[in-house]
């Protein structure tokens, strides 16, 4: 949220990313989250909230098209995803926030004058198809199935790439290895990185148009690591504001 109120996208640290999202303790147990319990409970700004702002009410439609709401759309999946991909035990999502609902929960208390205006949740939001709210439910279904399946969590996470000026951030855990470009504008093709050794499949896109992006990745492709330079490298070709998960298959 700080970032996001604070800083412009190009200000982002990939390598302050890293190190905030795994600087954990090996014996205590975590939880990660994207949301806090002020922004997403008592009256302040969701993460989706401050990233699309009014334009929640207004260009949430798929017939309508707006910068803002592609960008919030964009960083919304890649926040969530990041964040569970480095998680310690555990990930939480606070009611609601999985699909960007537009309002906070605010249950009846003193400091709101005991109001039922904003306890409630608008699930049909996430039901209806000419929406962006069943997109970002359908990649936060799919992301928890890809990551709960391939048993992530029970690994490491491990650094392969962290680049501020390029906006990269790679890093590899179990089988799966997790690219994110977090650049605003510039796409990367024949990305190159170390990588261990092997055939990688695409088990999960951002970028993918069931989410509603823009479907610069194939998902059919398979990728295929080179012997270089005395080391094993992938070559990747990242879209800008978008998230790739390979699975390694042999």
């Amino acid at each position: 949220i700080k970032w996001i109120k604070e800083l412009t996208d190009d200000q982002w640290s990939m390598g302050e990313m890293w190190w905030q999202l795994t600087n954990k303790r090996a014996d205590e147990k975590t939880i990660s989250y994207a949301e806090c319990h002020d922004q997403a409970m008592v009256g302040d700004k969701t993460v989706i909230f401050r990233l699309i702002d009014k334009e929640m009410y207004y260009s949430m439609t798929k017939a309508v098209s707006h910068p803002l709401v592609e960008r919030g759309l964009a960083l919304h999946k890649m926040i969530r995803l990041v964040t569970l991909a480095t998680a310690g035990d555990g990930y939480l999502t606070f009611m609601g926030n999985e699909f960007g609902h537009p309002e906070w929960i605010d249950f009846p208390r003193e400091g709101n004058n005991w109001s039922h205006k904003y306890a409630r949740r608008q699930w049909s939001l996430k039901d209806n198809p000419d929406l962006h709210y069943k997109a970002l439910v359908d990649f936060d279904r799919e992301m928890i199935h890809t990551i709960s399946k391939g048993n992530v969590l029970r690994s490491a996470p491990m650094q392969l790439y962290v680049s501020d000026s390029q906006k990269v951030l790679i890093f590899a855990r179990g089988r799966f290895i997790f690219a994110l470009n977090f650049n605003s504008v510039h796409s990367f093709t024949d990305f190159e990185f170390c990588a261990p050794a092997g055939e990688y499949r695409v088990a999960l896109s951002s970028d993918a148009e069931r989410f509603d992006g823009f479907g610069r990745i194939d998902e059919d492709v398979h990728h295929f690591t080179s012997r270089k330079d005395g080391g094993d490298k992938l070559s990747l070709y990242l879209p800008s504001r978008s998230a790739i998960v390979l699975e390694k298959i042999r």
